[in-house]
């Protein structure tokens, strides 16, 4: 047994002996990897290009009724088709002016009275004349009824032959003479009552009144400055009291190219957007298209009226106008949704629409279908989804996969 046992502690392996003998190689094989990969990672960094700046914007689902039955877009202005500025008839001094910037007026009301002294010093001088006019034809007509009486008591002798005929012919010469005279002072009376009535309308003009119901939306003259119809005094002579404006006659108009004029007819709905208010969607129908065109910009004006007043809409607001399409369309025909990106977002590369989706700093070709829109937009109908950051005017050499940053 103690020879077997000895044979087999020959046969055993002792591993302390070759590990001391053989120490392993791994760590350093490991070391040497992450020195590798740290010093491919350096030279990748160092030479990798630039990111691409671009610019970016987030597609977005377009209102129904802006673009999905939009025929025609346009800009134009909130005008007012009576705008008046109040002025006066003579040159006169202001006294006061009872109105300010913002106010309501009526109708008649009065916005300024001017400087009446010498029209009713005028006034008074007519209607003295007026009086004296009236006290000589009440004159005429006594000595007329004294000259018809005479004429008779002559009448009556003459046929009696108690009188010659040349005293009839006188008294018949004076009746008529008086009675010419009646007529002359009954037409100078009617001339001192015109005088008068001339007179009070001068002394009435010196008030001013608001011709229409309106709002003042600026004050031009202050009390103790002259205003005259006409510009006088090198600059210092006022031409109105202020400016009044029917809020209930503001309209768009728009300038709209002579190429899409076929589009808009009169009567044609039209959705109006505000600057200052761009999520308020006014409703609007056209009012007219002015039968003549601008030759210097290629325009045609049209007039669109708002469908409902509000005090949010002032004049020489600019404003957004969507022409849209009949109100008999069938709904079937309008898409669930519509993206609208800048038609400097599509880019035409092998015959196809192209625009590029950023994601996570890398920029992704992406193949869409466009239908185009007049101002300077397009419909995107699919290959981007609402959400998506898509870039605006992609730069010259940005491809499918290349590092980005936006701006």
């Amino acid at each position: 047994m103690s020879d077997k046992s000895e044979l087999l502690s020959q046969l055993r392996i002792d591993r302390d002996d070759g590990a001391d003998s053989h120490p392993t190689k791994w760590p350093w094989v490991i070391a040497g990897a992450i020195l590798l990969a740290m010093l491919a990672g350096t030279l990748w960094a160092i030479a990798r290009p630039d990111p691409v700046k671009v610019e970016t914007r987030m597609a977005r689902v377009a209102p129904q009724g802006n673009a999905v039955s939009s025929v025609l877009d346009a800009t134009g202005y909130v005008t007012a088709r009576r705008y008046a500025t109040v002025s006066s008839k003579v040159t006169a001094k202001v006294l006061e002016v009872l109105v300010e910037e913002g106010m309501r007026v009526e109708e008649g009301q009065v916005v300024a009275r001017l400087d009446d002294s010498n029209a009713r010093k005028g006034l008074a001088v007519e209607q003295a004349n007026l009086t004296l006019a009236e006290a000589q034809l009440e004159e005429t007509r006594a000595r007329l009824t004294e000259a018809r009486l005479a004429q008779q008591r002559v009448e009556e002798l003459f046929r009696r032959e108690l009188v010659s005929e040349s005293e009839l012919d006188r008294a018949n010469s004076n009746y008529q003479s008086l009675k010419a005279q009646l007529a002359a002072r009954e037409a100078g009376v009617l001339s001192a009552q015109r005088l008068v009535e001339l007179q009070e309308q001068n002394l009435e003009d010196l008030t001013l009144r608001a011709p229409f119901t309106g709002v003042v939306v600026s004050k031009d003259a202050q009390p103790g400055e002259m205003i005259s119809p006409v510009s006088a005094g090198g600059g210092f002579t006022r031409t109105g009291i202020c400016s009044l404006v029917d809020m209930h006659s503001l309209e768009i108009e728009v300038d709209v190219n002579e190429s899409y004029i076929q589009r808009v007819t009169a009567g044609q709905p039209v959705q109006a957007t505000l600057e200052a208010y761009p999520d308020w969607n006014i409703p609007a129908r056209v009012i007219a298209v002015v039968p003549t065109a601008d030759r210097q910009k290629a325009t045609v004006r049209v007039r669109v009226g708002f469908e409902q007043t509000d005090a949010r809409i002032l004049p020489d607001m600019g404003v957004r106008v969507a022409f849209l399409e009949s109100e008999s369309r069938e709904p079937s025909d309008v898409p669930e949704r519509t993206i609208l990106v800048p038609s400097s977002a599509v880019i035409e590369q092998g015959g196809e629409s192209v625009l590029f989706v950023v994601r996570e700093g890398v920029a992704y070709r992406r193949v869409v279908s466009t239908r185009s829109r007049p101002g300077g937009e397009v419909v995107v109908r699919s290959g981007l989804e609402p959400g998506e950051q898509y870039v605006v005017g992609p730069p010259e050499g940005l491809a499918d996969g290349v590092a980005v940053k936006t701006q």
